[in-house]
């Protein structure tokens, strides 16, 4: 075996040496080839780059195909960091209008607050709201208003559309509002058109009934229920809301504020009701005062009416009468006390 592998290397090697340099002389020939510069040389490298690269296009496809690869995946990388900055982009438009819608219902809200009509001799404060209650069993809200503002306890407060409540608790910086659903809230009200007068009392629901009406057969669903005044508590005139009927026939008051969105609230300056310190000029007008000489003439003379009616003595004191009541009218009744 070993004299096989030796017999088989003494062919291989020639065979070897031949093909390598007949490859070497080819590719010096084709360099030479290629350097000389001659129309006829030209003319032959011509025929030959014809006749003999096409055939070579299989060889080039894998070469084609890894270029449109690179090319494909330098593209995706471009496309995916175009992505991820339009989501940047989309992050950032999406909390910009969030703002802005933020700021447009703000803006919708103040722009209530100044269309809504009160009595001119009204003043408020208007105040944003800091927090709420949370409590299922007190209905309330923190305002950023306070002593510093001049709120004062049992001021009315009122949103873009209606009463929303009272001040229930007030701190240098802070007031407490409770509203008109909470429990505790009582307040005098007065239907129209109707005149109807009855007391709102708040039940922790967002329908609050109506109470102690005078006439309720005179209220019809969709009357209009605003403050009446009494007590004097709140000003008359600010709109509460509508009557509506409950399931149970009772009478209730859809309110006119709106209690999901309470941002900024407006506080109104209610002054102090007139305390009346004389109540004698609402029993009667004043009586002009008369004059002086008529006054003790008619008291003399009815003194000589009284005597005459008396008995015999009675002439002498109308003659009495007489004398003093010769100045006016009630001398001449003296003048008849006496003769009689």
């Amino acid at each position: 075996m070993a004299n096989n592998r030796n017999g088989q290397d003494d062919f291989v090697r020639p065979l070897r040496r031949i093909l390598v340099g007949a490859l070497a002389f080819l590719l010096i020939a084709l360099f030479v080839l290629w350097r000389i510069d001659s129309p006829r040389v030209e003319r032959f490298r011509a025929a030959l780059v014809n006749r003999f690269v096409p055939s070579f296009a299989w060889a080039m496809v894998p070469v084609t195909r890894l270029t449109v690869m690179v090319e494909g995946f330098q593209s995706y990388a471009s496309l995916y960091e175009q992505n991820q900055e339009l989501r940047r982009e989309l992050q950032q438009m999406k909390a910009w209008k969030e703002a802005a819608l933020q700021l447009e219902q703000k803006n919708a809200k103040l722009l209530d607050l100044n269309q809504v009509h009160l009595d001119p001799s009204l003043t408020h404060v208007t105040g944003v709201v800091l927090a709420d209650s949370g409590s299922p069993f007190r209905q309330s809200v923190l305002l950023n208003v306070g002593k510093r503002d001049g709120i004062v306890n049992g001021w009315a407060v009122m949103d873009g559309l209606g009463l929303v409540g009272r001040i229930s608790g007030v701190g240098e910086s802070t007031s407490r509002v409770i509203l008109l659903t909470d429990s505790n809230s009582r307040i005098p009200v007065t239907v129209e058109p109707s005149g109807q007068h009855g007391i709102l009392q708040g039940d922790n629901s967002a329908i609050p009934p109506l109470e102690f009406v005078e006439s309720p057969d005179a209220i019809r669903p969709g009357d209009q229920v605003v403050s009446s005044g009494d007590g004097g508590v709140f000003p008359a005139g600010l709109l509460v809301g509508q009557v509506v009927e409950g399931p149970d026939r009772r009478l209730k008051v859809r309110l006119a504020a709106d209690y999901e969105r309470l941002d900024f609230l407006r506080v109104l300056r209610s002054h102090p009701a007139e305390h009346i310190s004389d109540p004698g000029g609402l029993i009667a007008p004043p009586v002009p005062p008369e004059p002086a000489g008529a006054g003790t003439t008619g008291t003399t003379g009815t003194t000589g009416t009284t005597s005459g009616t008396t008995g015999t003595t009675s002439g002498t004191t109308g003659t009495t009468g007489t004398t003093s009541g010769t100045t006016g009218t009630t001398g001449t009744t003296g003048q008849v006390g006496g003769n009689g």
